[in-house]
């Protein structure tokens, strides 16, 4: 009686917790309304889950537009970020825009201590992203990368019985990112303005797809850098994508294992999907919730992932475990020692695609 007393307790002050990350709204302005996934958070903003007390973005119809779509009060919109923050002083800034004016934001943040998230990938090139984290570093401030699949419950199994020595060591990984093309899915103007713009992206298909393979390789590897890249990128649709290549296959390769990533505007679906082959055993994270399984004795297995738990179940709540301190940020998807890993992945893999070799690191 005693213990199942004990245990009820524990359920009441675990869900109580859970009910406090969710409950206390962080403050936030959005920086940027150019990237698409700015709608996720606008619908937490009309949800109530975020306090948005401002909006950076200078292109007049894109405030219209987003105003109109969530009932955003003209008051809050801005076009001058140094001039908002002198005004008003949120939680985190959220970066919406493109990705080679992340470090900007950083540049304006850093100082005034707020801490930063951005969508994937961190940077456009290996340069800015070496200033971000030299400004993280000067004014101890956080700066985070948002990836949709760092919330995946599948990945997180995968990764927990990988950690539970169920298939070995980690022998081979398969990273299959990407879709049929961000103009044939029906991305906005404003977002495939930027998105296919090599300067402005840092690359097409390459660092829009080829990061998630990255930061999850340098998640299973427990921050390990490979000793070596070697890439090669594919044209399929000039005549769609001219500045950029649409297609890209990167391998890692580390002292005990290797990597494999797959990025592409070219697939015949939408994919995110993750392979572990071990010594023992093989995993198979199909999507974000079913995950097949081999042994090495040929048992096979699908299931289907428990759901995480806060606050490793949504950028929101995380977010808010990261500010309050209730988690330690420093070795996970979203880091920025991580995402530093994953910029020197994809810097090497531009060089190697560039110069046709394979590059030391």
């Amino acid at each position: 009686m005693k213990g199942t007393k004990t245990t009820f307790l524990i359920f009441l002050f675990c869900s109580f917790c859970m009910s406090a990350y969710s409950q206390q709204p962080i403050k936030v302005v959005i920086a940027g309304l150019s990237h698409d996934h700015v709608h996720n958070i606008l619908k937490e903003y009309n949800k109530g889950t975020v306090t948005l007390i401002g909006i950076v973005e200078a292109d007049k119809s894109l405030q219209e537009k987003y105003s109109k779509l969530y009932h955003v009060p003209q008051e809050l919109f801005s076009d001058d970020l140094p001039s908002l923050l002198s005004k008003k002083k949120p939680d985190v800034v959220l970066g919406y825009n493109p990705v080679a004016e992340h470090v900007n934001l950083v540049r304006v943040c850093a100082p005034l201590k707020i801490p930063v998230m951005v969508e994937k990938p961190l940077a456009a090139t290996l340069d800015q992203a070496r200033e971000i984290a030299k400004l993280a570093a000067q004014y101890n401030v956080q700066v985070l990368t948002n990836y949709e699949t760092t919330w995946y419950p599948s990945y997180h199994e995968v990764y927990k019985n990988i950690e539970n020595d169920s298939i070995g060591s980690i022998k081979k990984m398969v990273v299959h990112d990407g879709h049929q093309g961000p103009k044939e899915i029906g991305c906005s103007k404003e977002f495939l303005d930027w998105l296919t713009d090599p300067v402005k992206n840092g690359a097409g298909a390459l660092n829009d797809f080829g990061c998630y393979g990255a930061d999850l390789m340098t998640w299973l590897m427990k921050g390990q850098r490979p000793i070596a890249v070697t890439a090669i990128a594919r044209h399929y649709k000039p005549s769609i994508y001219p500045k950029v290549e649409d297609d890209a296959t990167i391998i890692l390769e580390y002292p005990q294992a290797t990597g494999q990533i797959e990025a592409s505007w070219n697939w015949p679906y939408s994919i995110k999907d993750l392979e572990v082959f071990g010594e023992k055993g093989y995993y198979h994270a199909l999507n974000s919730t079913d995950i097949f399984s081999r042994m090495r004795e040929n048992k096979t297995a699908d299931v289907k992932a428990q759901l995480l738990e806060a606050p490793l179940n949504d950028p929101i709540i995380y977010l808010k475990a990261v500010l309050k301190q209730k988690i330690n940020s420093k070795n996970d998807l979203s880091s920025l020692t991580y995402n530093m890993i994953v910029m020197e992945i994809l810097d090497a893999a531009k060089r190697s695609v560039k110069e046709g070799r394979r590059i030391i690191l």
